[in-house]
Formats: structure tokens, C-alpha cells, sequence
């Protein structure tokens, strides 16, 4: 018996230089999507994600845009695959930005009213990151009460939090710069494993990015949004959506809560059929760690279509 067609979409920090390329070459139904984005956009995207330079593709501005469009290209290729024509999405999930991109495959949204959010969404995280010194920490080894407890004693009057709860320990913090140095020389105090400060513009899915939340709550108020065609699982809650109030509460909720990955991927049952739709393999990665029974098929080349 098949199980469910589940995807898995990628957020922020799967982007890399030649994304989509072969893509783009190689489908002409994917090729449409670069260049409909490159439109809407104002700007070439598909130059920076092919070419690069690779630091304008990892600001937060462009790398948004980027994977969401990689994903929503690599869809519409797979869409006309005869073999998928009879294939129903049962669920969908995306870390972080990927929600997007899930709420999109599940047909909550069209592509550009899609694109508009995460170019909105890119820009109001790149300004709140600029506005204040901040950055984010991968904590190994540890739980999530001992997380908080380093949070806490870093924090120093800071802000520092819970932010990405990847995996059965990697928890990722965020916060002021201050707090995330401290917090690296206190780590090995409680027993962490590792403390890796990552290459990301700020404190993403903590307080510092409530101006960003409430710039993008006007955009989500307006944007048109339904109900999907198949479960859509929301960061913040580790829940299926039950209602569009629900849908435009969480986008921006997610910019200031914790994204709950690992437990939202406990809701992925062993007999689904799981793939990861867009650039690299974080997910697939991800899933090793949360549940390594669970098999995760990469959707990411035109070589990886061609397998599927």
C-alpha cells in the first residue's frame, strides 16, 4: 500500500551559487517560473542564483526569493511528470521561509502573490537585522530546558532565545550578538557538544524581529489567501492550519516564535512517501536525526527530477 505523498520544502541557508541552473536549461515549464519571478521581482534573480556573487545570494533579501522560487520551479517541472498527474499531496510542511513555499504547493496561494510575501518578508527581516547587532547559535548536545537555562544565564539582560528546534539535540538560539558570544563560552558549562555561531544577517524568530512582524502582518492582511488542498503543518505550533485567520496569524507569528521543525516532523509517518522539493538536502539531513526510518527523496537537480 503507498503511503501519503508528503513534501518538505527548505527555508533560509539552503541557497547556493548555481541553484536552478540545470533547471532552467534543461525544463521549459521551470524556465517560465525563473522568469516570471525575474519579472515580478524588478530584478534579475535568476542571474544571482545562477552566477551569484555567492554574499548578494545569502542576503536575507535575495536568498528568500531564491529558494522559494528554486522550489515553486522545481514543483511546476514535477507537476507535468506523467507519473505525478494521479499523485494527490496529503501533506506539506517547510521550515521557516519554506512555509511559504508549503501553503504554495498546497495551492493556499498562487505563485505571485506567494513571491510578493517572501520578497516583502526578505526585505522587513533584512532591515530589522541591520537595526540592531544580533546573530544565531547552533547548540548541540543539549535538550530544550537546558537551551533555556543557557538562554537565560547569556541572556544578561539581552535578548536570547529558543529559536529553530531542528532536531533531538540542535536546538538553534538567536538574540543580540553580546548574548550569542556568551552564550558560546558558557555552552561547554552545560555540557553542549558544540556551539556553532551561523552565517545568517540576524535574530531570526525572536522578539528583535517584531518590526518586521508588524510590517509583514499589513502585507499578509492583504494578500489572498485560501485554504490548502492538503495539511499544511505550521512552525509555530508543530499543527495542522484549521483556518486562514490561522494561516496569516502564523506567518507572522513566525518571525517572533520559535519554528518547532523536529516536532512537526513527528506528525511524518515511516510508510509516507517524503520529498524534499528545492535546493540542498538540510531536510533530508534533518530527518536522519529525527527519525532515521523515515526515507526523504531530494527533489533538487534536474537528475533528482529524472529519478522520481
Amino acid at each position: 500500500m503507498m503511503g501519503r505523498t508528503v513534501f518538505l520544502l527548505p527555508g533560509q541557508g539552503a541557497q547556493h551559487v548555481g541553484m536552478g541552473k540545470d533547471l532552467y536549461e534543461g525544463n521549459a515549464t521551470a524556465r517560465g517560473v525563473f522568469d516570471l519571478a525575474d519579472r515580478e521581482l524588478g530584478f534579475e534573480l535568476t542571474r544571482v542564483c545562477f552566477e551569484g556573487p555567492e554574499d548578494r545570494l545569502n542576503a536575507t533579501d535575495v536568498s528568500q526569493p531564491a529558494i522559494f522560487v528554486h522550489s515553486a520551479a522545481m514543483l511546476a517541472a514535477l507537476g507535468e511528470k506523467d507519473a505525478w498527474k494521479s499523485r494527490r499531496l496529503e501533506l506539506a510542511a517547510g521550515l521557516s521561509l519554506g512555509e511559504y513555499s508549503a501553503l504554495y504547493a498546497a495551492d493556499a496561494m498562487d505563485f505571485q502573490v506567494a513571491l510578493r510575501l517572501v520578497a516583502r518578508r526578505g526585505q522587513l527581516m533584512q532591515q530589522a537585522s541591520l537595526a540592531a547587532p544580533s546573530g544565531m547559535v547552533s547548540i548541540i548536545g543539549l535538550d530544550e530546558e537546558q537551551v533555556v537555562k543557557l538562554c537565560a544565564e547569556a541572556a544578561q539582560g539581552q535578548v536570547l532565545a529558543p529559536a529553530n528546534f531542528n532536531s533531538p539535540g540542535q536546538i538553534v538560539i538567536s538574540g543580540s550578538k553580546e548574548a550569542c558570544e556568551r552564550a558560546v563560552v558558557l555552552a561547554p558549562k552545560f555540557e553542549a557538544r558544540g556551539a556553532i555561531p551561523l552565517k545568517v544577517a540576524g535574530a531570526f524568530h525572536t522578539a528583535l524581529m517584531a518590526p518586521a512582524a508588524a510590517e509583514l502582518a499589513k502585507a499578509v492582511a492583504a494578500a489572498d489567501i485560501r485554504m490548502p488542498n492538503a495539511p499544511v503543518i505550521a512552525n509555530v505550533t508543530a499543527k495542522p492550519y484549521e483556518s486562514v485567520d490561522a494561516i496569516r496569524k502564523g506567518l507572522v507569528d513566525q518571525l517572533t516564535h520559535p519554528v518547532r521543525w523536529s516536532q512537526s516532523m513527528e506528525r511524518v509517518a515511516e510508510e509516507d512517501e517524503v520529498f524534499e522539493i528545492g535546493p540542498g538536502k538540510v531536510l533530508a539531513g534533518l530527518m536522519k536525526r529525527i527519525n532515521r526510518k523515515v526515507k526523504v527523496t531530494n527533489v533538487s537537480t534536474v537528475e533528482g527530477l529524472a529519478a522520481v
